[in-house]
């Protein structure tokens, strides 16, 4: 059995992180029987570092090597079709969406405007959490954002860098179907990732109020949603 260890649900969406939800929804759209375990400590995670895939013998981790394995190892052809321009802009954008997950991640643990909200709903969803793991997972994180270097911005500015990663992703989505097509590919599953943990985000932050402002987010994020939450109660229907 595939065991999937990520951090723990939060405002509707299957993970709070938006890496560990890009795995879990491309395994759902590829329809692997898994086991979802959501966990805080990271000590047995490779490199430290949620998401995790334990396969047998095998831990992997990181979600664009998840995938990687996941696609090799069960012969998925979820992205067969792509030709090589295709194959590149699944790339690129593969490495916006990498960008735009620290001013999402500078929004819940760093803004004092919007922290305290978060922490709020967070210890609501799972009362096992206390106040002060929480409060030390907001100071490892602002070590994070200084040493990677948006910490160092004032928020308004870490939001206009966000805003454009949205921007570019908003600009590549049409008005139906799927980046490729009528089917959902990986990087649909990454753009749910990121997407989802700001659509469904209970809190009016700069990133939520551009989401809303964009339709064409906004369509994608429902469309990617319902087949994520349709192919679970599919699963467990069957189990």
């Amino acid at each position: 059995m595939l065991t999937l260890y990520s951090y723990p649900d939060l405002f509707g969406v299957a993970d709070n992180n938006p890496f560990g939800l890009k795995v879990y929804a491309f395994m759902r759209l590829c329809g692997l029987d898994f086991e979802h375990k959501h966990i805080l400590d990271t000590k047995e995670a490779p490199r430290g570092q949620l998401p995790y895939l334990v396969d047998g013998e095998e831990s992997i981790g990181d979600s664009d090597a998840i995938i990687s394995y996941l696609k090799r190892k069960y012969d998925l052809r979820i992205d067969s079709a792509l030709s090589t321009g295709q194959a590149n802009l699944d790339f690129l954008v593969r490495r916006t969406i990498d960008d735009l997950y620290w001013p999402m991640s500078f929004s819940r643990w760093r803004d004092e405007r919007f922290r305290p909200a978060f922490c709020n709903a967070f210890m609501a969803a799972h009362p096992e959490v206390t106040a002060s793991a929480l409060e030390a997972a907001s100071e490892y994180n602002r070590l994070r954002y200084h040493y990677q270097g948006i910490g160092r911005y004032e928020p308004d500015q870490v939001y206009e860098r966000g805003i454009g990663d949205l921007r570019v992703v908003a600009d590549l989505l049409g008005d139906s179907g799927f980046i490729f097509g009528p089917e959902p590919a990986t990087i649909d599953a990454a753009i749910y990732g990121c997407v989802a943990n700001i659509y469904y985000y209970d809190i009016d932050t700069p990133l939520k109020r551009y989401v809303l402002s964009r339709p064409t987010l906004v369509r994608h994020c429902k469309a990617m949603h319902e087949r994520v939450v349709t192919s679970n109660e599919q699963h467990d229907s069957d189990t």
